[in-house]
């Protein structure tokens, strides 16, 4: 049997407030009742998490790994917007009329992408 991810850690300064702005973001994950000010995370299905750790350095370089996000009751555009409303930043914008995404960053500077959704893909137009 191969292994399952239990969870994601990211680096932080201020894992609280990560996690409450990340609980904005993903409608599947919902905070820890036990976060601290080194450590705090948010469940999501399956029993995995985001865990984020207080670290005393800033970020400095690009992420290694980072989340794709895919929006589901929304189209691509518009979930870039809700997140740049809620204090996200543009990384680089890849985004073409029915293709592409969007890299933008978290108010710690995490680079994440978000993806079109399955019906901008298959070019099925939303009421």
């Amino acid at each position: 049997m191969a292994s399952r991810t239990a969870n994601l850690c990211l680096d932080a300064a201020d894992p609280l407030a990560q996690v409450a702005w990340w609980a904005q973001v993903l409608d599947d994950f919902e905070p820890d009742d036990d976060g601290d000010d080194e450590e705090a995370g948010l469940s999501g299905p399956g029993g995995r998490s985001l865990l984020f750790l207080r670290v005393p350095e800033p970020k400095t370089v690009k992420n290694r790994m980072h989340l794709c996000l895919r929006p589901v009751d929304r189209d691509r555009d518009a979930e870039v917007e809700r997140l740049l409303a809620l204090g996200a930043t543009v990384v680089d914008d890849r985004r073409t009329p029915d293709a592409g995404w969007a890299v933008l960053a978290d108010p710690e500077g995490n680079e994440f992408c978000v993806l079109t959704t399955p019906a901008d893909e298959a070019g099925v137009l939303r009421a």
